[in-house]
C-alpha cells in the first residue's frame, strides 16, 4: 500500500483483503515510527492540538512499520463448509490458511457488523440462527459447543441462497441481514468492540443500532482527513528549520524578547548564522513568531457546527494569500503564487481573478474516522468519530505531504451577488433549497438529545455552484493535460466574502510530477477549457433524468449530477461527491433557472 493510501482509503482501523486473507489496520500505538522524522504544519497542528504528524512508516531498515490485525477472525471452509474461528481449523502454523480437515483454502466471513460511532465486531452466526427459533422452544446447545456450517444452495444469487446450519438442527438463510434494525430486531446490539487497538479494547455497551455490513463495503470505513498549505509566513525555509526544531527551542530557549542573545547562540551551533545564510534579526523574527502562533488559544469546539470546511479560518488565510502575488525566491521553498498573465485584458465572464500557483505544499493528516455513515458537518460528528489511538500520549497524527503546483480562480462577486439574491420560484436559491432540506433532515436524523435545537444546513448555491464548476474543470483537464482526474484535487473557499477554488495535484506518486497544471491557467487555454466544460454539462448521456431530477446521490444529497457528467473519483472531492448540480452552472433547458454561466 502506498503510504497516501494509508491517510485516505486503508488507514487506522479500515479492512484490507490481502490475497485470501483479511486484516485490519492496527492502531497507532502499535506503529513504529523510529525511522520517520515529524512533519510540521503550525497552523494544522494548532487546529487538531497535536504537536506534530509523522508518514505513515514504510517498515525499512528493520522497522515493523504498520501493524495489522487479523479481521474478522470467522472463517469459512468451501469444502466442508465449516465455518468457525481461524485458529480453530487446525492449519500447519498459525498462518497456514488451509482446513486441516481437508487442506481447502479458507474464506474470510463476508459479513461483519458497525455501528456509527466506529465500532466493529464479528457477524454473531450463533445468535443469528438460534434468535429466530420459535417461541418456547429452549436450545439445545451454546456458542462454546456449536458446530456451525455455511453453504450455498445455488438456487439464487441472493442473500437467501446463503444458508447457515448449527449442529441442533436450526438453520436459516441470510436473507434479511442488511435491513437497518436486523441486529435490532432480534436484540443483538454493539458490544463497543475496537478490534483494531487490540483484541480486547472497546467502550463496553453502546446504543447505536447495529449494522451489517459486507467485509469489502465501502461503508466499513470513511476517513476524516484535515488538510492545510503551507503559506506565508510558515513556508519560508527559515521557518522550516525553526518548526524541525521547536520542541528544542520551546524547551531550552526562552522565547521572551530578553532571551534574543540565547535564540543567537542555538542558531549559530545550528549554523544558521553563517555568511549567506540567514541574519540574527531573520532568525529572531522566525523563532517569535512561530512562538506566537503556537500561543494563541484555541477553542475546544469549532467554531460553528453548521460550517463547511470551505469557510473555516484555516482557509479565509489561505483565501487570502492566494489572493496575493508571492514571488518565486530561492527562500519561498513550497509557496509561489502569480497571476496569470493576460486575464485582465481576456475579460474571462464571470472569472475575477487567476492566479498560478507554481509551488505549493499540502500536509494532508488523518483525524478520525467513522463507519456506516460519513460526517455530515453536524452536532453528533465528534460524538461519531472512532480514535486512532489507546494511549492519550500519542501526541502526532499519521500524514503526508504533496509538493505540486495547481490553479486558483476566483469568481466575479458583483455578477455572483446579482445572481444568487434573485427571488422567485425557478431561482438558485429555491432550487438549492431542496438540497438543504434534504440535508436538514440527515442531520436531525442523527440528533441526540443534547443537540441543539435549531437544525441549519451550511450548504448555498454559492457553494453548489463553485463545487459543481471544480468537478467540472477537473474533468476537463484530465482530458487536456495528461493527468488522471484522480490526481487532481479540488479545495474550495466559500463563505459570503470568498468565492475561490483551487485546483492542484493531489498524489505525490508519479501521476502527481507530469507538470503542466499550470498551463491551465493560461487565459486562452482557460477560455477553451471553461467553454468545453460548460458545453459538456448543458447535456448528459442521461438526461432528461439527469437534469430533471429532484434527488440524486448519496443521501439525496445531489440535483443535476450523475457518474456521466460531473461526480470524480472521492479522493478527488472533499465532499464525497455530494452537494452538486449543473444546473446551476448552465441552467435549465426550461429556462426556468439561470446558470452562472447562461
Amino acid at each position: 500500500m502506498r503510504r497516501a493510501q494509508q491517510i485516505t482509503t486503508y488507514g487506522v482501523g479500515s479492512l484490507i483483503a490481502l490475497g485470501d486473507q483479511s486484516y485490519l489496520v492496527s492502531g497507532l500505538d502499535s506503529w513504529d515510527v523510529s525511522e520517520e522524522d515529524m512533519l510540521h504544519e503550525p497552523r494544522l497542528e494548532q487546529r487538531l492540538g497535536k504537536s506534530g504528524f509523522r508518514r505513515p512508516p514504510a517498515g525499512l531498515n528493520g522497522s515493523s512499520g504498520v501493524k495489522v490485525r487479523r479481521f474478522p477472525q470467522t472463517y469459512s471452509c468451501p469444502e466442508c463448509h465449516a465455518l468457525r474461528p481461524f485458529r480453530d481449523f487446525g492449519g500447519k502454523n498459525r498462518r497456514d490458511n488451509t482446513c486441516g480437515r481437508c487442506g481447502c483454502p479458507l474464506t474470510p466471513s463476508r459479513f461483519v457488523v458497525a455501528c456509527e460511532k466506529g465500532h466493529l465486531d464479528e457477524f454473531p452466526y450463533w445468535r443469528w440462527l438460534h434468535a429466530r427459533r420459535e417461541e418456547g422452544r429452549r436450545s439445545t446447545c451454546s456458542p462454546g459447543t456449536a458446530e456451525l456450517k455455511m453453504h450455498s444452495t445455488g438456487r439464487t444469487a441472493s442473500l437467501r441462497g446463503i444458508v447457515v446450519e448449527c449442529s441442533c438442527g436450526e438453520s436459516a438463510s441470510m436473507e434479511g441481514a442488511f435491513s437497518p434494525h436486523s441486529m435490532a430486531g432480534l436484540g443483538i446490539g454493539c458490544r463497543g468492540r475496537r478490534p483494531w487497538l487490540g483484541p480486547q479494547a472497546g467502550e463496553g455497551s453502546c446504543d447505536s443500532t447495529l449494522r451489517v455490513l459486507q467485509r469489502g463495503s465501502s461503508a466499513a470505513w470513511f476517513p476524516e482527513t484535515e488538510s492545510a498549505l503551507s503559506i506565508p509566513p510558515w513556508h519560508d525555509r527559515l521557518m522550516l528549520q525553526v518548526q524541525r526544531h521547536k520542541r528544542h527551542l520551546l524547551n531550552k530557549v526562552d522565547l521572551s524578547p530578553k532571551s534574543e542573545e540565547r535564540i543567537l547562540e542555538f542558531a549559530d551551533e545550528e549554523g544558521w548564522l553563517a555568511p549567506g545564510n540567514y541574519t540574527g534579526e531573520e532568525v529572531v523574527r522566525a523563532v517569535h513568531a512561530l512562538s506566537g502562533a503556537l500561543r494563541e488559544e484555541e477553542p475546544e469546539e469549532e467554531e460553528d457546527f453548521f460550517v463547511l470546511e470551505a469557510a473555516k479560518p484555516i482557509r479565509q488565510e489561505e483565501y487570502r494569500q492566494l489572493c496575493t502575488v508571492t514571488e518565486d525566491d530561492p527562500r519561498n521553498e513550497h509557496f509561489v503564487c502569480v497571476e496569470s498573465p493576460g486575464v485582465r485584458e481576456a475579460q474571462l465572464p464571470g472569472v475575477e481573478r487567476v492566479m498560478l500557483v507554481k509551488r505549493l505544499r499540502e500536509v494532508r493528516a488523518l483525524r478520525s474516522f467513522t463507519r456506516v455513515e460519513p460526517l455530515m458537518h453536524g452536532p453528533t460528528d465528534r460524538l461519531r468519530a472512532a480514535p486512532l489511538a489507546e494511549s492519550p500520549e500519542i501526541d502526532w497524527l499519521p500524514a503526508i505531504d504533496v509538493i505540486g503546483e495547481g490553479v486558483f480562480l476566483s469568481l466575479d462577486s458583483g455578477r455572483l451577488r446579482a445572481w444568487e439574491s434573485a427571488d422567485g420560484p425557478g431561482t438558485p436559491s429555491a432550487r438549492v433549497a431542496h438540497l438543504r432540506a434534504n440535508h436538514e433532515r440527515l442531520l436531525r436524523a442523527h440528533l441526540d438529545e443534547s443537540g441543539p435545537e435549531e437544525i441549519r444546513s451550511p450548504v448555498t448555491p454559492r457553494f453548489v455552484l463553485l463545487h459543481t464548476l471544480a468537478h467540472a474543470l477537473i474533468n476537463e483537464w484530465s482530458l487536456d493535460c495528461g493527468y488522471p482526474a484522480s490526481s487532481l484535487r479540488e479545495r474550495l473557499y466559500v463563505d459570503d466574502d470568498m468565492a475561490g477554488i483551487l485546483l492542484y495535484t493531489a498524489t505525490s506518486d508519479s501521476a502527481g510530477s507530469l507538470g503542466g497544471v499550470i498551463a491551465q491557467g493560461e487565459p486562452d487555454r482557460l477560455a477553451r477549457s471553461l467553454e468545453s466544460a460548460l458545453a459538456r454539462l448543458s447535456w448528459c448521456s442521461a438526461d432528461p433524468l439527469c437534469m430533471e431530477t429532484e434527488t440524486a446521490g448519496v443521501n439525496s444529497l445531489n440535483l443535476a449530477a450523475c457518474h456521466s457528467c460531473v461526480l470524480l473519483p472521492e479522493t478527488s472531492c472533499e465532499t464525497n461527491n455530494v452537494f452538486l448540480d449543473r444546473a446551476l452552472l448552465v441552467g435549465t433547458p426550461d429556462g426556468d433557472t439561470p446558470g452562472f454561466f447562461s
